[in-house]
């Protein structure tokens, strides 16, 4: 076994035996102890129900491509451990994170503090960027905002996508009070962008951003999307046309507004300038959103795993898939609210295979199965290399497969190599 599996393996038991708990003390006690490494350069904090990692992503592109050095940390991954915490664009070396894990390990232990797996994580990354002399650090937000591991820069924006119940059990169960748990991350004198946000919950984060002081950035106030097939933005000294956004999909050009609103924010400490936003938003990748990897039956991949998240994959479908017959792979967390996303999805497919990932927090097949049935055929089948092989044998060529449900799920089907780009050429015609 190598150093970076066994490394692997410990964080994986820490994660088992830990679970989840938020608190903001121990992640402060070690970064004191490393010399603060989180201040070594800027931050850009994101939060939000939906549409996080995708601004995350076009946020890193565009910095990239203007010339800034820059740090990307996002959650979960997919395939490999090392894609949450990325400079460049490229994800951690194994050898790094095995020295970085083994460091942080001695300096919490030394000062008995016991991280969380997502702690643990977020320290690492931290470390990682000081030790990479990243200009600036994108950070997504694991769970919530305020008591969330990430929550201890002091960023040079914080920005808050989209605000819809999710998490009701750790954020509250309305939309305010999820707002209140977000705009945890709003600091004094930051500025704060937001997205496509509305009633109750823009009305808690106004009051948040009044009440420390930070100048808030709100769609169609202070900045303002059109255009049709490519975006046009408005506001914030910006005034730019038929911008090519890389990612599927028109919540994709609203995460892009969001994007272009922070860049614009940020321009007087970071500069900015209109061909890298062009070239950044133009060539991002966030894999697992809307992807398209295969055409024969025509494949798609969605980390859909919410209610919003169901409805905005619902919404795309038909213009994705034109007339084609949607077979759906479906596999969802027990501890997500998944019935709606079963009401909303039913009525868009022909048939649905559902299976199992990430056991035990995954719900059983068959439960998921049997509140599908109602509305359209479905089978269960728990192993996740059979339930492929239905849903293919259901598609044909003809036909379209979407596998949704859950980031895990995109995740699981990479690691079998059934849903990569590099699969792409041979999908149609190789048996998975």
């Amino acid at each position: 076994m190598t150093d970076y599996q066994r490394t692997l393996d410990w964080l994986y038991a820490l994660e088992a035996a830990k679970g989840m708990d938020f608190k903001l003390e121990r992640v402060a006690l070690t970064l004191e102890r490393l010399g603060h490494p989180q201040r070594r350069y800027g931050v850009l904090h994101i939060a939000g129900t939906n549409g996080k990692g995708s601004v995350a992503a076009m946020l890193d592109a565009v910095l990239r491509a203007a010339g800034h050095r820059v740090g990307l940390y996002t959650s979960p991954h997919l395939v490999e451990l090392s894609e949450r915490i990325q400079v460049g664009g490229v994800p951690a070396a194994r050898q790094a994170v095995v020295s970085l894990a083994a460091e942080v390990q001695a300096v919490s232990a030394a000062r008995g503090i016991d991280l969380t797996f997502f702690e643990f994580l977020t320290v690492l990354a931290f470390l990682h960027f000081a030790r990479s002399a990243v200009d600036i650090a994108v950070v997504e937000v694991g769970l919530g905002g305020r008591l969330d591991a990430t929550n201890v820069v002091d960023p040079l924006a914080a920005v808050i996508t989209t605000i819809g119940l999710d998490h009701t059990e750790w954020l509250g169960d309305t939309l305010s009070a999820i707002a209140a748990e977000k705009g945890g991350i709003i600091k004094p004198s930051r500025p704060v962008v937001l997205g496509r946000i509305e009633g109750a919950a823009l009305s808690e984060l106004r009051r948040l951003a009044s009440e420390r002081g930070a100048p808030l950035i709100e769609r169609e106030r202070d900045y303002r999307v059109g255009g049709r097939e490519r975006l046009d933005f408005d506001g914030l000294g910006l005034a730019l046309r038929d911008l090519d956004v890389g990612l599927v999909g028109a919540h994709q050009r609203d995460n892009a507004a969001t994007a272009l609103a922070t860049l614009a924010a940020i321009r007087p400490v970071v500069p900015i300038d209109e061909p890298a936003i062009r070239s950044g938003l133009a060539s991002v990748q966030w894999p697992g959103r809307l992807e398209i990897v295969g055409r024969a039956p025509l494949t798609i991949v969605d980390g859909a795993h919410n209610a919003d998240g169901a409805e905005v994959l619902a919404r795309e479908l038909p213009r994705m898939v034109g007339g084609r017959q949607v077979h759906l792979l479906f596999a969802v967390m027990a501890d997500k609210d998944w019935r709606p996303m079963v009401r909303r999805l039913a009525s868009a497919c022909a048939s649905v295979v559902v299976t199992e990932v990430r056991t035990p927090r995954g719900a059983k097949a068959a439960e998921v199965a049997a509140a599908f049935a109602p509305s359209c055929p479905a089978v269960a089948e728990p192993d996740l290399r059979r339930a492929w092989d239905r849903v293919r044998q259901a598609a044909g060529t003809d036909g379209a497969i979407v596998a949704a449900g859950s980031l895990f799920l995109v995740g699981a089907l990479r690691a079998l190599g059934i849903s990569s780009p590099t699969a792409m050429a041979t999908h149609g015609t190789a048996h998975p």
